[in-house]
């Protein structure tokens, strides 16, 4: 599992420099502005040249329009300032066809300037809260477009976690049909540490957090400590060993 981590300025950038050990991919994202709020380009490109070269840049292009025009332009403005990852927020698509639309002009856009990008049709555990596509939906989107990963987060960030709407066995079916389809699955929306158990038991690839390694646990008013970090992903660490050791007794 890979530990994405989202600093939202070049200050925030350069702590998770210091805790680059720790984790895989640095997400740039824009907490005032929403849950994937996208943040300026010169930020990125900022970002991009605080933290190591071997950590993958990753951009939130917003909690999108159904506008396939201008998100395209937006994810190609990503890619151009440094970003490697690419993700969209599907928030005003309210049907597949919508949301297969949006993503397809992004991969189209980023994968024609940089072929080895990675694009990410993120949608919401709380989709029933603001009308977009259902959440078991994703998989499939990100398949028909084009795209290498599908992603659920909160669009709503008032207390409740991605537990509380997508129960942990409705999670696994989202990772099955993601890994089904030859994508990665990713999960994020305030999860904490003791979440990890059951994100490792259910084979997620990505997990996104911001808030569990912030002071005060505030996503929006704290600042990513690196000593939170480190002590995240050692518990990331610890429950993959008891995973494995699990499965090998098992079997």
């Amino acid at each position: 599992m890979l530990l994405l981590i989202s600093p939202d300025s070049v200050e925030e950038a350069l702590d998770c420099a210091k805790a680059a050990d720790h984790l895989d991919i640095v997400d740039v994202k824009k907490p005032d502005e929403g849950s994937l709020g996208a943040n300026y380009p010169w930020v990125i490109r900022e970002i991009r040249e605080a933290v190591p070269g071997d950590k993958p840049v990753s951009a939130t292009v917003g909690d999108v329009l159904y506008k396939p025009g201008t998100v395209a332009q937006a994810a190609l403005g990503a890619a151009v300032s440094g970003a490697t990852y690419i993700k969209v927020g599907l928030y005003g698509c309210t049907t597949p066809d919508q949301a297969v639309e949006v993503m397809r002009g992004v991969v189209r856009a980023v994968k024609d300037y940089r072929p080895d990008a990675f694009v990410v049709a993120s949608g919401y555990a709380d989709a029933h809260r603001i009308g977009c596509v259902n959440p078991l939906a994703l998989p499939d989107i990100a398949r028909r477009s084009g795209s290498d990963a599908a992603m659920l987060d909160t669009a709503v960030k008032d207390g409740t976690r991605l537990f509380d709407h997508v129960p942990p066995e409705v999670c696994a079916e989202f990772v099955r049909r993601a890994h089904e389809a030859e994508l990665l699955a990713a999960l994020a929306g305030s999860v904490k540490a003791e979440d990890l158990g059951t994100l490792t038991r259910i084979g997620t690839d990505i997990v996104g957090v911001r808030g569990a390694v912030c002071e005060g646990g505030d996503r929006t008013t704290g600042r990513i400590q690196p000593h939170l970090v480190a002590a995240f992903r050692a518990e990331m660490d610890r429950h993959a060993q008891e995973h494995t050791a699990a499965v090998t007794t098992e079997s």
